[in-house]
């Protein structure tokens, strides 16, 4: 059958549309179908470069036998966890009830209210231990609701007021340098000392803690935690988990980096992209970012959310057959398709990324490519009554709402661009953005209005919590002179998840990153010229320094003029460098040797 999932945005979607089970997308019209016949809901969670949810489509969502089992006793709903993090966030925190191993694909038991009795990810459909049958799962959950329903919504509501309990936070002090420095060589104690990286397998490249790593407080304060995160990169870019042409995949199956789950997502090459500037990595820099413009930026300059892992070689489904093959070979194939949809936040990340790259390198194509996905996401992913939305599919945009990590990346991406491009109009559409968030985003409407649990997202994982986003951007209109308020925003947000990210670093890479910005006061350059190009200009782009902007004298004015107190007084004649250790600026200077001062 022709599905409900024809017509949405979303490419996952989109590819069960043609599936025998009777799918609806995520919206209120499945949980009335779900209240009218009295079944519970069955919620499958997944994102369209997922190789196991690939599987599960195949071998048991395609099938005719499966999905009658399904139709009849569930009213089944399809979500993309992309387009819907919250949807996802809820239903993961929800799963974790039980069990333990927790990715997609998800697939929860819900109440016709939503509310989840029973979880899994993939089940196959025979039995392989120490996994039951899909098939089987199916039945023994139609058995318990249709012969103990009361207890299974009793179990749901215990997992609702679980979640609204864990989801409390009590603020406490600011972690000071010693606490930061011990939470760094926790992490350190983590790192793998034979293959480099933390843990075993499956090995991830955690950019978030790698990018925590290499603030200048660890740095100086750890050193040899500092080192583990240079250790960390120069393993993955030696290691099978860097494709030839540059990018990186998703993560390595094995400690020794090699057999890689072969999806590259765009929130890690753009992470990894800041991870390899700031260790002054140019090559493994060039590399992603010539992955991003080349491979996943979409027609009208947004960025795709990931490549997949499998293509089509020889009429068949191939799992990395694509990447196995040496570059020169790969013009003969089809290449693995792009998930187009363009996603405010993570589009965030790769302006940020490529905005500073583009700066630091020289490379104005970076610039005008972070510019350009800058201006199509302002564009294209807003709703009715402009606020922003979380994605974008071919132009249209989705229906879903942003979310407070969402808003606050793309601020920090505009942030960047505007110090790499010099125009305050970046910043002030940043600092407009970063105070909505600062002012709360609503939620996704359905889990409130059937109070379901939501999951704080309090920690960083593959990419920085909604708390880390705005406490970074807050931390960097600060650096901009946007005013001590954005400072006070960023210590709040500190403050309220400094226990657990001083207990458990590992998960919070982000939000000490900010911690430790707190702690130092930042060196911001400001090079006021009409020669962008120049030997002063240069050597500002080269120095350690926590906010770098080449400005025109005109353009100065502009900054102050917006409220960026940086720039106030820098619009003098001739060229000059001001050298400013939290806003106290040293004489303006001429020679680009002066630049060279270490922190």
């Amino acid at each position: 059958m022709t599905n409900r999932l024809a017509d949405t945005l979303s490419p996952y979607l989109r590819a069960h549309a043609d599936n025998p089970v009777d799918w609806y997308p995520w919206g209120t019209e499945a949980f009335a179908e779900a209240e009218r016949r009295g079944v519970p809901l069955l919620i499958s969670i997944g994102y369209s470069t997922c190789h196991w949810c690939h599987v599960m489509a195949r071998e048991s969502f395609a099938d005719p036998v499966t999905a009658a089992a399904i139709n009849e006793n569930f009213v089944a709903v399809k979500v993309d966890r992309e387009e819907h993090p919250d949807v996802d966030g809820a239903y993961m925190a929800a799963a974790s009830a039980f069990t333990q191993n927790l990715g997609w694909p998800l697939t929860v038991f819900a109440t016709p209210r939503g509310r989840t009795f029973y979880a899994g990810t993939y089940w196959p459909p025979v039995a392989r231990q120490p996994l039951p049958a899909f098939r089987d799962v199916l039945a023994a959950v139609h058995e318990a609701w249709t012969v103990r329903r009361a207890q299974a919504e009793e179990s749901a509501d215990a997992v609702t007021a679980a979640l609204v309990q864990a989801a409390a936070s009590t603020p406490s002090d600011l972690p000071d340098a010693g606490a930061i420095a011990t939470a760094a060589m926790s992490i350190a104690e983590r790192e793998d000392p034979q293959f480099g990286g933390f843990g075993g397998a499956p090995k991830f490249p955690v950019a978030t803690t790698l990018r925590f790593l290499q603030t200048p407080l660890v740095r100086r304060e750890a050193p040899d935690a500092a080192a583990a995160a240079e250790r960390a990169l120069e393993a993955m870019r030696a290691s099978a988990l860097r494709d030839e042409d540059g990018g990186f995949f998703r993560y390595a199956t094995r400690r020794d980096w090699t057999v890689p789950h072969y999806e590259r997502m765009l929130t890690d090459n753009a992470q990894l992209l800041e991870v390899a500037l700031d260790a002054g990595d140019e090559s493994t820099a060039r590399g992603i970012a010539a992955f991003l413009v080349r491979a996943l930026r979409r027609d009208g300059g947004g960025f795709g959310a990931a490549q997949d892992s499998e293509s089509w070689i020889d009429g068949q489904r191939s799992e990395g057959g694509y990447y196995l093959r040496p570059v020169a070979e790969r013009g003969e194939l089809e290449p693995p398709a792009v998930d187009a949809k363009v996603i405010t936040g993570w589009n965030g990340l790769a302006i940020a990324a490529l905005a500073r790259a583009g700066a630091a390198f020289a490379e104005p194509e970076w610039v005008h490519a972070a510019a350009e996905a800058a201006e199509h996401v302002l564009r294209v992913n807003r709703d009715g009554s402009g606020d922003l939305v979380r994605a974008s599919l071919d132009g249209t945009a989705s229906a879903a709402v942003a979310t407070t990590a969402d808003v606050a990346l793309l601020a920090d991406g505009l942030f960047a661009l505007a110090l790499a491009t010099g125009d305050v109009a970046w910043a002030v559409e940043g600092r407009a953005l970063l105070d909505d968030a600062l002012t709360g985003l609503a939620g996704d409407p359905l889990l409130a209005e059937n109070g379901i649990a939501t999951a704080p997202d309090q920690t960083d994982g593959d990419l920085p919590s909604g708390a880390s986003a705005v406490a970074s951007a807050s931390l960097t209109a600060w650096l901009l002179g946007a005013g001590d308020r954005y400072r006070d925003a960023a210590a709040q947000k500190v403050r309220e998840h400094a226990a657990p990210a001083v207990g458990q670093p590992f998960a919070h890479g982000s939000l000490l990153r900010v911690a430790a910005g707190l702690v130092d006061a930042p060196r911001q350059l400001v090079v006021v010229t009409e020669s962008p190009d120049g030997a002063l200009a240069s050597a500002a782009r080269g120095a350690d320094a926590d906010a770098v902007a080449i400005v025109s004298p005109a353009q100065a004015r502009a900054f102050a003029d917006a409220g960026f107190e940086l720039f106030e007084g820098k619009a003098g004649a001739g060229e000059q460098a001001f050298d400013c250790r939290s806003f106290v600026c040293r004489l303006p200077v001429s020679d680009p040797a002066e630049l060279a001062l270490p922190r």
